[in-house]
């Protein structure tokens, strides 16, 4: 009996520690987020559509849409649009600033784009761009073909500097990434694909007796 009173209070005390956490996480007053707050500044070229929680940009480089979290609202200013919270919520706060930065990175890239550049190092290494395929030499026994996504521009300089530019700051990252996958820079010599401004640690080699 006095086992099964002891079992039974115990739940009980986990049962009341997890309502108390819920309602905690219901309940938390969200803080401003000083990134949220700013507004995204609309350059007079740029136009700015908003349907409930999709919004759709349009500039000169191109056109981009997204759907966002519902804890996040966005307000129409002169030049301007404002992220809002929708409640008072942990997600709501979490959202703002990442909502912002988002819409930021839209307005931006159809604005004036995005470019990453990248460096191949090692003996024989050469990229080349013919049509819609990138081709990478990096030592294989055959070459490393890559398809480039629509909406984005890649050239090559001096055989072994890439320059990948497009006005969606999350496929020019993506497919600079998915270049640099093809051989990550080793930390001995240093040789394979990095970006232009990544400092690679390297290692000392072993020493021979």
């Amino acid at each position: 009996m006095q086992a099964s009173a002891f079992a039974g209070t115990r739940l009980a005390a986990s049962q009341a520690t997890t309502a108390r956490q819920q309602r905690q996480q219901l309940n938390v007053v969200a803080k401003d987020s000083r990134i949220g707050k700013v507004p995204v500044p609309v350059p007079d070229k740029v136009s700015v559509t908003l349907d409930g929680q999709t919004v759709k940009v349009k500039g000169p480089r191109g056109e981009l849409q997204r759907t966002f979290h519902p804890a996040v609202k966005f307000e129409q200013e002169e030049k301007a649009i404002r992220v809002v919270r929708a409640n008072e919520t942990r997600t709501a706060n979490q959202q703002h600033g990442l909502a912002r930065s988002l819409l930021s990175n839209m307005v931006v890239g159809v604005d004036t784009g995005f470019t990453t550049k990248l460096q191949m190092i090692g003996v024989g290494y050469r990229a080349a761009v013919a049509g819609n395929n990138l081709t990478l030499n990096l030592g294989y026994s055959h070459p490393v073909e890559m398809a480039i996504p629509s909406g984005l521009a890649v050239k090559v300089e001096k055989n072994t500097n890439i320059e990948v530019s497009g006005f969606d700051k999350e496929l020019v990252g993506q497919f600079s990434a998915n270049i640099r996958s093809k051989r990550e820079p080793e930390p001995y010599k240093g040789k394979g694909v990095r970006y232009a401004d990544e400092v690679v640690l390297r290692k000392e080699g072993k020493r021979g007796k």
